[in-house]
Order: structure tokens, then C-alpha cells, then sequence
């Protein structure tokens, strides 16, 4: 059997992995700014062009903000810039606002075989289960069941999902110190059940989009597993490609 060679990794992306490092350790917090690109490069002793491009990557990524004059900064869920970095429902006239969330309960239970497996915990261990409207304009377009790590989520009501304002993303980023940096999607059509008719205000058999979710923090840990529901009569989903 030939051995595999070696990967190398630029040093630009090295850096890149040592700012992630930093990152994951809460040395720089969300809305944060960080050290100058001088700083940094003699922090890990290199050119400030190679520091200059891991940050550029992370930027690219969403994991920092440029701000003219202000410096970079950590990217934060708070910013209203990220509020539709994860949700990408459209209004068809373009009048882009964003919705208000109504939590419709929250629950303690314990993780079945789906669960466990795209959180990445052992069956049986404890999860929160958030279920949730969306509604644009006033008119409901999503409902969103959410599942989450007990052990991380510990504190979560919901009365401290009724009286939070912001975005839950802004939500977990503050009270838990969580921050969500990607997530994976499962698109798929699917007809209105009973179970969501009453919620969205739709006939059963109603078109419906199924969205599956899958949101990671850094280290590339799964913390949130959600399956969404979305009436799309008078929204659409967009996602741009580069």
C-alpha cells in the first residue's frame, strides 16, 4: 500500500487556523474588534500580506467584518447586515423586512437516533426542542421545529424565548456565547399536514417547501438541527452561487 503524501497547507491558511483557534477560545468576541494586521503579524511572526489574506478568507466566509476606517471585526449575529445570511425567503415584490418570530413552545426531552446523529450526542442524552412561527407582513409563512443540545442550551424557556427581540440566532449568540459560522440545507416539496394547516392557515395537501437544517459553531460542531416548513405562495427561496 503507497503511503499518502503529505498535505501542505499555505501559510496564509495557517494563520487562518490560528485566528480560528483564537476565535473558538472567546479571545475575541462577536461585534469585537481585532488586532491590526500588523499586530497579528508579529504576534505569529510573518508578513502582513500573508495575515492580510487569511482575513480576507475569513471575511469571504462571514467570519469577520471589514468597517471602513473602523477596523475588522468579529462578525455578529447582533449585525442586521447577517439576520438573512441563514434565512433566504424572499417576497416576491422584494420588500424585504424581516419577520417577527412567535415562539409556540419549548420542551425538555431526550435525543432519539436522528437526533443524536445529526447533533453528534449519544441517544438518550438531553435536547431542547423549540417550535416556532415565522411571520412575514403580519401573515405566518414558516413554521420551524428546532432541536438543540441540552447540556448547551441549559436555561432556555420559553418565557426567555418570548421576551428576546432580536433574531434566536442573536439570541443564542448572547445568552449562550454560541455563534453559528455555516450551515447545511436539505430542500425538498412537500404537501401541508394536519399537524401545520391550523398554524400557516393552509388547506391539508397545501404545497409546502421542507428546508432541513443543519447549523455548525466553530470547530465544525453541529449545535442546531431544524426542519422548517415554508409557504412559499408569496415568497421564493433565493440562494446565490459564486
Amino acid at each position: 500500500m503507497i503511503p499518502e503524501a503529505p498535505t501542505f497547507s499555505p501559510l496564509y491558511r495557517q494563520i487562518k487556523d490560528l485566528m480560528m483557534q483564537a476565535l473558538e477560545a472567546g479571545e475575541w468576541r462577536p461585534g469585537q474588534v481585532i488586532p491590526s494586521e500588523q499586530e497579528l503579524a508579529a504576534r505569529f511572526n510573518v508578513s502582513q500580506g500573508t495575515v492580510r489574506k487569511a482575513v480576507d478568507e475569513m471575511a469571504a466566509e462571514n467570519l469577520l467584518v471589514r468597517k471602513q476606517g473602523k477596523g475588522t471585526f468579529v462578525a455578529s449575529h447582533h449585525d442586521p447586515r447577517a439576520f438573512f445570511r441563514f434565512l433566504r425567503l424572499v417576497p416576491l415584490n422584494a420588500d424585504i423586512t424581516p419577520p417577527a418570530s412567535v415562539p409556540l413552545d419549548c420542551w425538555r426531552a431526550k435525543a432519539g437516533q436522528e437526533a443524536s446523529r445529526m447533533l453528534d450526542i449519544k441517544p438518550g442524552d438531553p435536547i431542547i426542542i423549540v417550535r416556532r412561527l415565522l411571520k412575514f407582513s403580519g401573515q405566518p409563512v414558516v413554521v420551524d421545529e428546532i432541536y438543540l443540545p441540552g447540556e448547551i442550551f441549559q436555561g432556555l424557556t420559553l418565557e426567555v424565548l418570548q421576551s428576546w427581540s432580536g433574531s434566536l440566532y442573536s439570541l443564542f449568540e448572547t445568552r449562550f456565547g454560541l455563534r453559528m459560522i455555516r450551515a447545511q440545507e436539505r430542500i425538498r416539496a412537500v404537501a401541508a399536514d394536519r399537524s401545520v394547516c391550523d398554524a400557516l392557515g393552509v388547506t391539508e395537501g397545501h404545497p409546502l417547501l421542507s428546508v432541513e437544517r443543519v447549523t455548525y459553531t466553530y470547530g465544525d460542531k453541529p449545535v442546531e438541527w431544524r426542519r422548517g416548513l415554508y409557504l412559499t405562495d408569496e415568497h421564493y427561496y433565493l440562494n446565490e452561487l459564486n
